[in-house]
């Protein structure tokens, strides 16, 4: 008996305090290697052999049990139990064993790993061990699921409608993003019952009236009359549009053994009532396939410390102004991230040629305002004694932020929003009157965005539904607020049915997404109409003079001191036809919508 000897040695219990970092970290590093070269093997060379997750853990077991154990030795006992060294080592590794990304990518690796022995046939070939094992891994994946906490945030839930394969994840985020603020539904059910009696006692005909005669288009039936033969150009482009998205839809069900029916749903096309340009699931892939685009490559091009520098650059040189941050004991914001400017003229050499201040809030946080905006907290205006008081505009966003690991990058649609949202920090800035009351925007609301979309030459695939789409916010907010509804009409009824009737797009069962309209209580009360009534003007701005040389320093003098200057002291008509040298004319907005609606290489030009 003592000339035997065993195969395998025993492990070592003499290891040192520096003996166990050095091996805990080498078995972590081993141990994602392995699984890291796993995940990057292709889906038809996912099988049993080359998936060797059991000799994985076997492996990471041998080289971390014995290490553990070291914390019964006195000499070894504070590095065993002391993190950063081994006391939650297995728990690093363990729970989980990798990053949640990675972790999730291995799951999938063995489900599919699990399929493809069906799929060729050696299934029956395993041993009844190797049948077990592969039953227990899918068994690990179940119990084990990668679960994620996710926000309302923009950054947070977006991503989710865009990039979630699976249907029923992305209509759940879409149905707890529609009822997420069903508390609501009272208080606007409120709103509205007080506005009607407001209309009546002053003698409107409803509160549509009351709003729109102030504005551009004077009535609630001009308003209305524009969104129907709005929606007559819309219907034919958002019905082929439906039926090219349908399509992409039933291919990509088919090739995942999806269930395939003959509904466009919310979920996968778009969610957004707001001016944001956001194309989610199904434009993602359209644009994928059709452009060549991956939204998240793209992304890369657009990191967040050099677009937003450079919108401001574009905008300085437009429009002959610069940003001088304030720093240091002088700057005051209300928080860390804030950043504080002083605008001035670009060729300012005293006080005289001060315009205003200007602060920018980036990034989300918890109790934020979770969009993008802008806020004149202060107007300008003249004092007595040729003096005057200056404008203070803040503009507000939730784009990524960056971490110690990683950049922040910002979506085509970020971009494009952030230099929106700018539009409107300098129509606060550059407006110049004589009374705060017409200070810059103050302007008629339904003439309010155009200045800010002019200059956006906006990209939007699926142009069609997108409008039709917008064309239902305007059509329901018109709707609530004009007295031939009944006074017990069931709103959140009536906000699904709309949207399926005019945006093609539906859902699986009633949610109150009428609680998570802001606008309706937010200024733009039978006003949504608004932004794409604007839009008009917008493109006919922007064809008429911008189109030529976008970004000429003597059109962006032209545009400051013929729209932006003069606020609200003029009727906005006047404005408007004093910018444009004519009567504005709508035929631009129509051959843009046209245009972008009749291929793909007409869309791709406007990217």
């Amino acid at each position: 008996m003592a000339s035997l000897k065993p195969p395998q040695l025993p492990p070592t219990w003499q290891h040192t305090v520096e003996d166990i970092e050095r091996l805990t970290t080498e078995a972590l590093a081993k141990d994602k290697k392995i699984n890291d070269d796993i995940v990057q093997l292709l889906e038809d060379q996912l099988g049993f052999d080359n998936l060797a997750i059991a000799n994985t853990e076997a492996a990471f077991d041998i080289a971390i049990e014995p290490l553990s154990f070291t914390k019964m030795s006195p000499q070894t006992r504070p590095s065993a139990t002391s993190p950063p060294n081994l006391k939650n080592a297995r728990a690093q590794v363990r729970q989980p064993r990798l990053p949640r990304v990675d972790l999730l990518n291995l799951y999938k690796a063995e489900v599919t790993a699990a399929a493809n022995l069906r799929k060729i046939g050696a299934w029956n070939t395993l041993s009844a061990e190797r049948k077990r094992l592969v039953d227990k891994m899918l068994l690990d994946v179940k119990r084990d699921r990668v679960l994620y906490e996710v926000t309302f945030r923009t950054p947070d839930v977006f991503p989710v409608f865009k990039h979630a394969n699976d249907p029923k994840t992305r209509e759940a985020a879409q149905q707890a993003f529609d009822d997420r603020l069903a508390n609501n539904v009272g208080y606007l059910d409120t709103a509205l019952r007080l506005r009607r009696q407001i209309a009546e006692i002053l003698q409107y005909d409803s509160w549509a009236d009351y709003i729109t005669e102030v504005k551009m288009v004077k009535s609630a039936a001009n308003a209305k009359k524009f969104l129907d033969g709005l929606k007559a150009h819309l219907d034919p482009l958002g019905t082929q549009e439906r039926a090219t998205l349908l399509g992409l839809k039933k291919e990509v069900h088919t090739k995942r053994g999806l269930p395939i029916d003959d509904n466009l749903y919310i979920w996968d096309y778009r969610h957004a009532h707001l001016e944001i340009y956001s194309s989610l699931y199904y434009d993602r892939l359209y644009v994928e396939r059709n452009l060549d685009l991956d939204d998240s490559l793209v992304k890369e091009y657009f990191p967040v410390s050099v677009v937003v520098p450079a919108i401001l650059d574009i905008y300085q040189n437009l429009l002959g102004v610069k940003f001088v941050e304030i720093t240091g004991d002088a700057r005051d914001v209300w928080h860390p991230e804030v950043q504080q400017f002083a605008v001035w003229e670009m060729d300012a050499k005293d006080e005289w040629g001060f315009i205003g201040y200007c602060y920018l809030d980036p990034f989300p946080r918890e109790g934020k305002y979770s969009h993008a905006a802008v806020w004149g907290l202060l107007p300008g205006y003249e004092l007595p004694e040729a003096k005057r008081h200056y404008p203070l505009t803040a503009m507000v966003a939730n784009l990524a932020k960056p971490t110690p690991e990683r950049p922040a990058l910002m979506r085509h649609d970020d971009v494009t929003t952030f230099f929106h949202e700018m539009g409107h920090v300098f129509h606060g800035l550059l407006s110049r009157t004589r009374y705060s009351r017409f200070h810059g925007t103050a302007v008629a609301r339904d003439f309010v965005e155009a200045p800010s979309q002019m200059l956006e030459n906006w990209f939007v695939v699926n142009v069609g539904l997108f409008y039709l789409r917008q064309l239902f916010f305007a059509n329901f907010d018109l709707a609530v607020h004009n007295n031939s509804l009944d006074v017990n009409t069931d709103y959140t009824k009536l906000w699904n049915e709309l949207r399926e009737k005019i945006s093609l797009v539906q859902g699986s069962e009633d949610k109150p997404g009428q609680g998570t309209f802001g606008h309706i209580v937010g200024g733009y009360d039978a006003g949504y109409y608004g932004y794409t009534y604007s839009l008009v003007f917008a493109a006919d701005m922007y064809a008429t003079v911008f189109k030529k040389a976008p970004l000429d320093p003597v059109l962006g003098r032209l545009y400051r001191d013929k729209i932006l200057f003069v606020g609200g002291s003029r009727d906005d008509m006047d404005s408007l036809k004093d910018f444009l040298g004519r009567e504005p004319d709508p035929k631009a907005f129509i051959n843009e919508i046209e245009r972008d609606g009749n291929g793909d290489a007409a869309r791709a030009s406007n990217l």
